[in-house]
C-alpha cells in the first residue's frame, strides 16, 4: 500500500513539474500561433502554424524586417502578424510605390529594398498619393507582405512596443513548408 502511495505522489509531482515547465515556456519563451488571413502571403499563409519567440524581446528590441505577432492596437484581444518596416524615432514616407526611411543615420532618407516581396507588390497609401508617418520612441510601423490586402499601420497607425507579443521564428505546419525565419539584411 505504501509503495502505491509513493508511486502516486511521484506521478503527481512529475505532472506538476511538467505543467510548470510548459507554463514557463509558453508564457516567456515560445508560443504557438495559428496564422489566419492572407495579409502576409506568400511568406505566411492562412492555416500556417508558427512558433513565436518571446524571450528575445526581454533582451533586445525588434529589428527592421522581422515578422512580429502583436495585439491589434484598437482591440487587444485580437492578434495580428506583420513585418516591421519603421523603427522608433524614424520617419516613414510612402510615395510612388516606395518606402523611404529617415533616421539619424540617414537624415536624407534611404529607399527600403524589400527583396522578400513579390515584384508585382504595390505599396501605396489608400486614397492618397503619399503619406508620412513619424514614429515616437516606442513606436513601430508595420506592413503585411500582401500589401493590397493588408490591414496595417497605413490604416490604424503606429504599433506600440508594449503590444508586440513575439517574433515569428519557425513555421511548423504544413510540414512541407517547415522553415526557420530571420530578419532580412538591408
Amino acid at each position: 500500500m505504501r509503495k502505491a502511495f509513493y508511486a502516486f505522489l511521484e506521478i503527481i509531482e512529475t505532472l506538476i513539474v511538467a505543467f510548470v515547465v510548459v507554463f514557463i515556456i509558453r508564457s516567456y519563451i515560445m508560443q504557438p500561433f495559428l496564422v489566419w488571413g492572407s495579409s502576409m502571403a506568400p511568406t505566411f499563409l492562412s492555416g500556417d502554424y508558427i512558433l513565436i519567440d518571446e524571450l528575445s524581446l526581454y533582451f533586445r528590441e525588434p529589428k527592421r524586417g522581422e515578422v512580429v505577432v502583436f495585439h491589434h492596437p484598437p482591440n487587444s484581444s485580437t492578434y495580428f502578424i506583420k513585418r516591421i518596416i519603421g523603427l522608433p524615432n524614424e520617419k516613414v514616407l510612402i510615395k510612388d510605390n516606395k518606402i523611404t526611411i529617415f533616421n539619424s543615420q540617414h537624415p536624407n532618407g534611404f529607399v527600403l529594398e524589400e527583396k522578400y516581396l513579390s515584384p508585382n507588390v504595390i505599396t501605396e497609401v489608400r486614397q492618397e498619393k503619399s503619406k508620412e508617418f513619424v514614429l515616437g520612441p516606442d513606436e513601430y510601423f508595420v506592413l503585411g507582405d500582401n500589401r493590397q490586402f493588408s490591414y496595417d499601420s497605413r490604416d490604424w497607425g503606429v504599433l506600440k512596443r508594449k503590444d508586440i507579443a513575439g517574433i515569428a521564428k519557425l513555421r511548423l505546419w504544413p510540414l512541407k513548408s517547415f522553415r526557420v525565419f530571420a530578419a532580412p539584411s538591408y
